[in-house]
């Protein structure tokens, strides 16, 4: 795997170092270990981790919504896929370009293809992409647990084909529900654009 990109004057050095970092890392990447080299499992999580590459995944999801859910459903999508493209132009840009973590190292056999990332290893784009996709759909759509169990699914493939540590899909995911709900609340179903201020009449 390639290192994080390259360093500026900017960035900042959170402790991974610290116990409880390397204790969540450890008992993830524990897990994910005792499923690697298992072809079915592995065939699952290389095609999550590649479906979740430029959020593809979210938006196909939001295409279909546009195509079968009438005006109602392409308003819907519409806004969907704006936040998240707001949100991983922020998290894959300024957001990793703060930080300075080396991918993992320990996966050097892909049995399948696998999209080589070059920038910082935290937070996981795929992660925050995947926790704000399923916000915004459940609050759209409904069915939750099928939005927050398919967007941990490709949070999770990440760790499995060791492009990221357990504690960057976590730090990913708790960054794309917070921009979610933020971006959610700023822009709500069925306005035309973001609203600042909401104001009432007396």
């Amino acid at each position: 795997m390639t290192g994080p990109g390259p360093r500026t004057s900017s960035a900042v050095q959170p402790d991974f170092d610290h116990p409880l970092v390397r204790a969540l890392d450890a008992a993830g990447e524990h897990l994910a270990a005792r499923y690697r080299g298992r072809p079915r499992v592995d065939r699952a999580m290389y095609a999550l981790s590649q479906a979740g590459n430029h959020s593809l995944l979210w938006h196909s999801i939001n295409a279909v919504d546009a195509v079968v859910g009438g005006e109602a459903g392409r308003r819907r999508a519409l806004r969907r896929s704006v936040i998240l493209g707001c949100e991983q132009a922020l998290v894959n840009g300024p957001v990793k370009a703060m930080f300075r973590r080396g991918r993992p190292g320990h996966v050097t056999d892909h049995p399948h293809d696998l999209r080589t990332p070059r920038t910082s290893s935290f937070p996981s784009g795929h992660a925050s992409a995947g926790a704000c996709a399923a916000t915004l759909l459940s609050a759209d759509l409904g069915w939750s647990p099928l939005w927050f169990a398919l967007a941990g699914a490709v949070a999770w493939s990440r760790v499995h084909v060791g492009a990221h540590h357990p504690s960057d899909v976590a730090a990913g995911f708790v960054a794309g529900r917070s921009f979610s709900r933020l971006a959610g609340a700023l822009w709500r179903p069925g306005r035309r654009g973001v609203v600042a201020v909401r104001t009432s009449a007396k």
